[in-house]
């Protein structure tokens, strides 16, 4: 069983008012959005929505032209000057799977999960590999701690990632579609892992095309299409009554297949 034992409480997150462009292709337009504290939010909607870059706005992997993002405690503001101490506390808050894995193939899985805790949180290296030897016992991959990741096939990889950015006792995780680039029987590991965390009471952003990971284990459901929120709420009702039409043609689509 996985446990979101930080040392500070999770944290929630809010969106304020949020854009951002691409040269002239307005890719998320006046988006605000409110996650409670040990809250899971997943995010759905045809590709190109936007989705994917709301969540790399909220650490500044994209900086947003407009808005505010705050995270516990930490509200950075858009078109401000963000010192590097400021970015650090952000990003100490908040941990990110991506779709890709990230693993440095040259290191081992050990050293994946110990090596940014020295860097970042500047753990000792027994400390380090102590705390990574811990979650990868959680998550059943304990016996892959020496192997290369390249030796371990992509649901495990993606356990990995999950337990690098969970060593760094993020208060809230974002996870960008972390099951896409798997096949449909592996992704179910790195699923049960993620719901293990919402059970663990993780503040958690989830990109997902997975619908019953966003029905089930989804607070709250949130609908994007052309860079807007077009409809948020209970993830079972808008599963079963949409309001909006665009809402009902994408459910359609991913539904039936």
């Amino acid at each position: 069983m996985i446990t979101a034992s930080n040392e500070l409480a999770t944290a929630g997150v809010s969106i304020a008012h949020l854009s951002k462009s691409f040269g002239d292709n307005l890719v998320l337009d006046d988006i605000s959005m409110e996650v409670k504290p040990g809250s899971v939010t997943a995010l759905i909607g045809p590709s190109g929505s936007g989705k994917s870059t709301l969540l790399r706005c909220v650490n500044l992997l994209e900086t947003p032209d407009k808005g505010t993002i705050t995270v516990g405690s930490t509200t950075i503001a858009a078109g401000s000057t963000v010192s590097e101490r400021s970015l650090l506390a952000l990003r100490r808050q908040v941990g990110m799977v991506f779709q890709s894995f990230n693993l440095f193939p040259h290191m081992t899985v050990l050293r994946n999960i110990a090596y940014p805790q020295e860097k970042i949180l500047g753990r000792s290296k027994a400390e380090a590999e102590e705390r990574a030897m811990t979650l990868l016992d959680r998550v059943g991959l304990k016996e892959k701690a020496l192997q290369h990741p390249g030796r371990c096939s992509g649901g495990q990889q993606q356990r990995i990632a999950i337990v690098r950015a969970l060593a760094l006792n993020p208060r809230a995780m974002l996870f960008d579609e972390p099951t896409s680039a798997l096949d449909p029987e592996v992704g179910v590991e790195v699923l049960a892992v993620m719901r293990e965390l919402a059970d663990s009471g993780m503040t958690m952003i989830v990109v997902t095309h997975e619908m019953q990971f966003a029905r089930d284990v989804g607070d709250h459901l949130v609908v994007m299409a052309d860079g807007h929120i077009i409809e948020e709420g209970d993830p079972a009702a808008i599963m079963a009554d949409p309001a909006e039409e665009r809402t009902k043609r994408f459910l359609s689509a991913v539904l039936d297949r």
